[in-house]
């Protein structure tokens, strides 16, 4: 029997920031998108960029970020980057009341919003590890996963319902909001936050830069996870806009059709998430991670096989609700398993790295699989996705290379920044 403990009222603050900017990402949910193509008229083409593009060039913007975030107080960090995205998504109703919103200004706040949340989920995935005890990371890790899931389910469909109701731009306000609030929780959380490992932040060089990525390559576990992550992420969320064109377009399915086929199966997240722990307690950490990470690769094929009606929505749920249980285990398991693999002095420089390369190889894979389905059809890209991402569990670690013969841990090692003095 595993014993429930908490993980303390400063990580319940932190929760709650979570929770608040989650839902309200949630509501929020192609708002850029509805926004394009509502008010200015957007074709396909500047929709597509608009989706990849922003996210392509806010992965590249916070590639300094990752070395910035280590040598600073993470809190701060924290409360910066969501009070960035409260001005720069508050900047897109007032242009609207204004009459000035303009396709440039949507870009540019995508790319800001992108780079802001690499930075604020490196500082986040930092200063959560010295926030709760290693016993209860698992915990957490398994609250922020429910969570997510829980706003997926919930925020779209209201997000939905508000732009029907009072208008396009209304869930970037909810969204802003959300920010603002988040970072009110964060501030919050009181307590005092020593500078990190006790010096001044350094003059950042250029190869500094790459150091998330050399200890990510050096790890015995972690590169394997990397490049699985990456590819499993990237085409799932590839096939999405491309599942859009089919169920709306070509299979008559009804919008409110569409959102139940994706909201309903988030139930599958709340239930894997609130699983992990006990069965990572039974089974233990790494075959709870190999397995579900095979599991997790084995459902999107399906999704090449939806037919009209009923029996295809039932396909797409269940296809859905498979593939979200399997992600909300391993998602919770791996996110653990990273923090706890990661020196405490490279964790934001690690994460930032992880988030940089998850962000470029979507918009990456998005925009090749969006050439691949105007080549043949989006039926047939989203097949192509489901047979490759079938081989990807062949990049999950076999044997957990965490520990030597002598039980001692085997991590590379952190550099520090110009450590030294010039």
């Amino acid at each position: 029997m595993v014993g429930r403990r908490s993980p303390g009222r400063q990580f319940g603050w932190l929760w709650a920031a979570y929770a608040v900017s989650a839902y309200g990402s949630g509501l929020g949910f192609g708002a850029f998108g509805f926004v394009a193509i509502l008010v200015l008229h957007s074709g396909p083409t500047e929709v597509s960029v608009l989706a990849s593009a922003g996210l392509a060039v806010g992965a590249v913007l916070a590639v300094p970020l990752g070395p910035w975030v280590e040598f600073h107080r993470k809190r701060p960090v924290m409360i910066a980057m969501d009070l960035t995205r409260f001005a720069a998504l508050m900047s897109i109703p007032a242009a609207f009341a204004l009459g000035r919103l303009s396709f440039t200004q949507l870009l540019v706040v995508s790319v800001i919003v992108a780079a802001a949340k690499i930075a604020f989920n490196a500082a986040s995935g930092a200063y959560l590890k010295t926030l709760v005890r290693p016993g209860d990371l698992l915990v957490a890790n398994g609250r922020f996963e429910s969570t997510t899931w829980t706003a997926t389910a919930l925020g779209p469909p209201l997000g939905g319902a508000a732009i029907g109701l009072f208008g396009p731009v209304t869930t970037v306000l909810a969204d802003a909001v959300s920010y603002l609030l988040s970072a009110l929780g964060v501030r919050a959380i009181g307590g005092s936050e020593p500078d990190p490992a006790g010096i001044d932040a350094p003059r950042l060089r250029v190869g500094d830069l790459l150091d998330g990525w050399r200890y990510i390559l050096n790890h015995l576990t972690l590169r394997p996870l990397f490049f699985n992550t990456l590819l499993v992420n990237g085409l799932i969320m590839a096939t999405e806009p491309l599942l859009a064109i089919l169920m709306l377009g070509r299979l008559g399915f009804a919008p409110w059709q569409y959102g139940l086929a994706f909201a309903a199966p988030c139930v599958g997240g709340l239930i894997g998430s609130r699983l992990a722990r006990r069965i990572v307690a039974r089974f233990g950490q790494h075959k709870v991670m190999l397995t579900s990470g095979t599991l997790r690769a084995c459902w999107l094929l399906g999704l090449a096989f939806i037919r009209p009606g009923v029996a295809g929505l039932v396909l797409v749920m269940a296809v859905e609700l498979g593939l979200i249980l399997c992600c909300s285990v391993f998602n919770a398991v791996f996110a653990t398993y990273r923090l706890e693999q990661t020196a405490t002095d490279g964790v934001a420089r690690t994460l930032s790295a992880w988030s940089v390369s998850s962000s470029a190889t979507i918009a990456a894979l998005t925009a090749l699989w969006g050439l691949l389905a105007s080549i043949t059809s989006p039926r047939a890209a989203i097949a192509l996705a489901g047979l490759l991402i079938l081989t990807t569990p062949l990049l999950l670690p076999r044997h957990d290379h965490t520990h030597s013969a002598s039980g001692s841990r085997r991590k590379p090692r952190m550099t520090h920044l110009n450590s030294s003095s010039d």
